[in-house]
């Protein structure tokens, strides 16, 4: 199975300003920094209008 996290290069962590330790994990939806632990929740906006 393919570990679905994915490393996001160049960006910077916002809280420890940190260079290349935000990860992408596309099950939950989220972004974590793997220096510091602060994560952030994806939005998904699917298209569809209720």
């Amino acid at each position: 199975m393919r570990d679905l996290a994915y490393l996001l290069e160049g960006l910077r962590c916002s809280s420890c300003l940190a260079d290349n330790t935000l990860w992408l994990d596309l099950v939950p939806g989220t972004v974590e920094c793997r220096e510091c632990g602060q994560g952030a929740l994806i939005a998904v906006d699917t298209g569809e209008e209720s």
